[in-house]
């Protein structure tokens, strides 16, 4: 039976939605429906299609009692809005239904797994965040929350851990039809780990392990953690929260973390050999992934840093994006994303130039637009005398500009976009250490109206971030101190 918070959340939405022009939006990244979006929640493929829930706040544009967006898509690309799934209506999750994950179970349904939020009231006025793990099963459209919520609460907790910050389980099913979920907690001493739970059926949930213990390593707590096999490694991705820079790694304060390694099945534990930030921009956090219908691990994050927030005017009647579905593959021992290959089939009015030569600032025709893939590869023009830097400018006009530059001798590319438009004083610029051979380097840079995505080296490594600079800048110019052999190629999304 849906509650009246849930049927006034859909109304609202239904309503306030239909104001939002298409050109007002991303083409093909999942923007909110209206309102506030953060992490991508239950990314799962159900009945046909690829859905998508999002942490979601549908009256205002800043964050509120979070409900459960919904959208789904055939292609990842193109969505289309369902009503709002979940919204906090229930005692156990009256503060919010935070983040969690979804699969469709053996009889057909859709089983959501979240986060329910409550507020404890102790003495002498004062009260503190409980968090849970609940779950609601439903038909791709409508969702009931299960009787017995919440499945995992304090009492199924490590001593000392705490039942504050307990939180986004991620959920799936082995090949022998048990079922696994992880989810981030704080232990006593303040830091992060990730607790590890088991179940015959999805429904009755008992601890198993400790997985993983920041210690703090990786910042401090442990926020949407994913674990899960691919080419031949184990690979668990979370965001931890306050992070600490380690050389040209784990810039973003709350940013992504990716650890390979290896899982010891029966005991629960994961042991690393391998770390890494996941995105290397400004804008990426809380990704989650999916195992696709013909074996691809995609993965797709909240394309927002938590300290840039207030780059987009409140006022605006949507705030949050989603990122591009990247295909993941572990190569040379790290992590690779590349954009899924559907965006391939999007690609019209190619336009192309081989060996360019830049020694100062240049445009070329037919090389500009806000919804563009285009490639780059860069190399010195003579081999004795290096270029000292090669910057490329997007989303330009005689005001506004973002730009890419890279710095051979120290190989650092930086992303910079305090030129965007942005009216506060936020995160602009990050710089990442990336891999050159005599200044050779390989971009691939996807502009969707409000954002831009950089894949280096065919995917070494990612560097996202939003942009909200009016759309009628579009020029894109290539420049260099010293001279660049430049290849392009453009295509129109």
């Amino acid at each position: 039976m849906t509650s009246q918070t849930l049927r006034e959340a859909r109304k609202y939405e239904e309503v306030s939605g239909k104001m939002i022009r298409e050109e007002e939006r991303p083409e093909f990244h999942l923007s909110s429906r209206t309102g506030w979006m953060n992490d991508p929640n239950g990314f799962s493929w159900y009945q046909g299609q690829y859905h998508m829930f999002y942490q979601y706040h549908p009256y205002t544009s800043k964050w509120g009692p979070m409900h459960w967006g919904h959208a789904v898509s055939r292609d990842l690309l193109h969505w289309e809005y369902l009503p709002t799934a979940l919204a906090p209506d229930e005692y156990y999750d009256m503060d919010g239904c935070f983040s969690g994950s979804a699969i469709e179970l053996p009889d057909g349904r859709h089983l959501l797994m979240y986060t329910g939020v409550s507020r404890e009231h102790l003495k002498h006025g004062f009260s503190r965040e409980v968090q849970t793990q609940c779950l609601a099963v439903g038909d791709g459209i409508d969702y009931e929350k299960y009787e017995h919520n919440p499945v995992l609460d304090g009492d199924d907790l490590p001593t000392g851990s705490s039942r504050s910050d307990f939180r986004d389980p991620k959920l799936w099913r082995k090949e022998d039809g048990t079922y696994c979920c992880v989810t981030g907690n704080r232990p006593a001493d303040g830091s992060g780990q990730i607790l590890y739970y088991t179940s015959e059926d999805g429904f009755h949930w008992k601890f198993k392990s400790v997985l993983v213990s920041n210690d703090d390593r990786f910042g401090k707590m442990w926020e949407c953690p994913d674990l899960f096999f691919l080419d031949g490694k184990w690979v668990l991705l979370t965001s931890p929260q306050d992070m600490l820079p380690k050389g040209f790694e784990y810039h973003n304060g709350n940013g992504t973390l990716c650890l390979i390694g290896e899982l010891n099945e029966d005991t629960g534990v994961f042991r690393e050999t391998h770390d890494q930030s996941v995105d290397y921009g400004i804008d990426f956090y809380a990704p989650q992934t999916i195992l696709t219908p013909d074996g691809r691990r995609v993965m797709i994050g909240w394309m927002q840093n938590w300290d840039s927030c207030g780059i987009r005017s409140p006022e605006e009647k949507w705030f949050g994006q989603m990122s591009l579905p990247r295909e993941l593959s572990i190569r040379n021992g790290r992590l690779y994303q590349v954009p899924v290959r559907e965006l391939d089939e999007m690609r019209h009015n190619k336009t192309a130039y081989t060996n360019v030569t830049v020694t100062d600032t240049v445009c070329l025709d037919g090389i500009k637009g806000r919804k563009i893939d285009m490639e780059l590869t860069i190399r010195p023009a003579d081999a004795e005398n290096p270029y000292q830097k090669f910057a490329v400018r997007f989303a330009q006009n005689e005001r506004y500009h973002t730009a890419l530059s890279f710095r051979p001798r120290e190989s650092v590319l930086k992303i910079d976009r305090k030129f965007s438009g942005s009216r506060r004083g936020s995160i602009h610029q990050r710089r990442s250490l990336v891999n050159t051979v005599n200044g050779e380097l390989k971009l691939r840079i996807i502009l969707d109206r409000f954002s831009v995505e950089v894949f280096v080296n065919d995917g070494e490594q990612a560097l996202s971030a939003t942009i909200y600079t009016d759309q009628e800048a579009e020029n894109v110019s290539f420049f260099a101190d010293g001279a660049v052999n430049m290849d392009v190629v453009k295509y129109d999304l």
